[in-house]
């Protein structure tokens, strides 16, 4: 069985989790959550480290403790260590910590005062009105966590969505293996993993080969297949282990366009398209585009497009929010692509929660071509990740100036990640930030203020002429914490009148803004940022994830503020 990245990091992550709420040591927690976020966000396999005898020590973050446990997962696909957990507590008890306000001390308050172990117990005490009587909760917090409890109901139960990123790990090996079939000619990942949205529910693939082509036998003896669904000449369908389901099509060539095209979707895109076909008297489907019993187009998908009269769209604009009319009248964006981005703007470093020290985070970024990087660790008030006071900012700030004269070729900005706090005042004072580069402002604590407070909190802070990028603006993590609530619009035109920005933070736990909220950034002329809050050197190849939000979001490279080079960002960011 191949053992992704994704697999070993949730591994990991569990194993915090459960010790977490033991109230175990919180530096050897922090290692277990420091090596999945170092696992999960590698380019290349762990398993294939393993199995080439590499030693896993150089991996940041990883020393011998952590790299036997990854060997043993590797080989045996279990950890010892997490069994042992889970016999000492209910292995449910970290899917609690889903619930928004439950952290570990409240979780395990909830098992060892109410003997809570899983999501249908917690429903049962809030019901009976039990939780508001423990210490540190009150009828607030009940009341909170029964509204989360019942929007999960709403959901009816439907199965969790996975990451982009865990997607393309598990996409990546399999067309790498399909591609060794004999005969094949095109072979293409569909569907929402095409569009680039941030989950993916299955993976849907299609082919084109020679006949005799043995490729649906090699599929379904795929090593990591758990069950076949069907199999037959053309389609075959199986679930891997990981539980994500895996669709091949064998389709024509003469077809490829328009199946590759029915089956990226999305269905209201699909629905639309054949509409504007009926109207011209043309039958838009997976085979084809046909003249009454005449097939006209169909090879690829920009002559299925050609026929109803519309420009190519780009596979992550195909929606319906407006891309067909954009198409017909030639006006479609000239998206954003990798290429555009002169540096990245949100960085971390071994002074506060990073992985590697200042050196190499830039070293690295100079590898990739990068004009610039921004140096922005955390400030003091975000203390779990050990937050600079302002006599390490200003240590920082001398040691990036002697690195700068050094090292040529990149530009080093001298930067931070500065908390918001609840009044909307800024963590440092006005005269450290003057001798900063750019200030990078954050929200990490009190996300359950109302809309209105919460609004209001991030305007205020943008009223401060240090203010530049309001990073990660909603607070999601993708199927583990919902956004705060708060009126993105409203702060997009206030960032308009006081010459602020925005970040799409390019790390596939968050992506953050959304598309949509991307789209109205274009919309209302706020320059957004896209920057991939790195915390190690390879978590600078998570750029490709932000771009493909971009994308979706109708971004060109004139909306992305670090598309420009030094000397025309270092005008735009000064405000008046």
């Amino acid at each position: 069985m191949p053992v992704h990245n994704s697999y070993i990091a949730e591994i990991f992550n569990r194993v915090a989790d459960l010790l977490e709420i033991k109230g175990g040591n919180l530096f050897r927690i922090r290692a277990y959550r420091n090596a999945a976020r170092t696992i999960e966000g590698l380019s290349k396999s762990v398993a294939d480290l393993v199995d080439q005898e590499k030693d896993l020590r150089n991996l940041p973050g990883i020393g011998k403790d952590l790299g036997d446990k990854i060997k043993k997962i590797v080989k045996t696909g279990s950890l010892p260590l997490l069994k042992e957990l889970e016999k000492e507590l209910p292995p449910d008890l970290p899917n609690l910590m889903k619930i928004q306000g439950l952290g570990p001390r409240k979780v395990k308050a909830l098992f060892e005062k109410l003997g809570v172990r899983s999501i249908g117990s917690l429903r049962k005490a809030a019901q009976e009105k039990k939780i508001q009587k423990l210490y540190g909760f009150g009828r607030s917090t009940e009341q909170s966590i029964l509204e989360e409890l019942n929007r999960i109901k709403k959901k009816g139960g439907e199965k969790e969505r996975v990451k982009i990123s865990i997607a393309e790990q598990i996409a990546k090996p399999l067309l790498a293996y399909l591609m060794k079939a004999e005969g094949i000619k095109n072979l293409e990942v569909a569907g929402s993993y095409r569009r680039r949205k941030e989950t993916v529910g299955d993976l849907d693939i299609l082919a084109t080969c020679k006949k005799g082509s043995e490729i649906i036998d090699r599929f379904v003896k795929y090593d990591e297949v758990n069950k076949i669904l069907a199999q037959g000449k053309t389609k075959s369908s199986v679930v891997l282990r990981s539980g994500l389901q895996v669709d091949l099509r064998i389709v024509p060539q003469i077809s490829y366009g328009s199946a590759l095209h029915y089956f990226t979707g999305a269905k209201e895109h699909n629905i639309a398209v054949r509409k504007m076909g009926v109207k011209k008297e043309l039958k838009v489907n997976e085979y084809g585009v046909f003249k009454g019993k005449k097939r006209i187009a169909g090879k690829t998908e920009k002559e299925v497009y050609e026929q109803i009269g519309l420009s190519y769209i780009e596979p992550e604009l195909r929606e319906n929010r407006g891309e067909l009319e954009a198409a017909a009248k030639k006006s479609l964006p000239r998206l954003i692509v990798l290429d555009d981005i002169k540096g990245d703007l949100h960085v971390h470093t071994m002074s506060t929660d990073g992985h590697n020290p200042l050196e190499e985070m830039v070293g690295a970024a100079k590898k990739r071509g990068y004009e610039y990087l921004a140096i922005t660790d955390h400030s003091k008030h975000t203390s779990v990740a050990r937050g600079l006071d302002v006599k390490r900012l200003m240590a920082q700030i001398e040691k990036i100036d002697k690195l700068g004269q050094k090292l040529g070729g990149i530009r080093i900005l001298k930067s931070i990640e500065l908390d918001i706090l609840e009044d909307g005042s800024l963590d440092l004072p006005d005269d450290v930030l003057k001798e900063l580069d750019l200030v990078v402002c954050s929200i990490h604590y009190k996300f359950n203020l109302s809309r209105d407070k919460q609004t209001k909190r991030v305007i205020r802070a943008m009223d401060n002429l240090f203010f530049n990028i309001f990073a990660h603006p909603t607070g999601r993590l993708i199927n583990e914490r919902r956004p705060y609530d708060i009126n993105m619009e409203e702060v997009m035109k206030a960032a308009n009148q006081r010459g602020c920005f925005v970040e799409l933070n390019a790390h596939p736990d968050r992506l953050d803004l959304n598309d949509i909220d991307c789209k109205m950034a274009k919309d209302l002329g706020v320059k957004v940022v896209l920057s991939t809050d790195a915390h190690r050197i390879d978590d600078l190849d998570l750029m490709r994830f932000g771009i493909g939000q971009a994308r979706r979001g109708w971004l060109e490279a004139k909306d992305v503020l670090n598309t420009r080079n030094w000397k025309e960002l270092k005008n735009i960011l000064k405000r008046n």
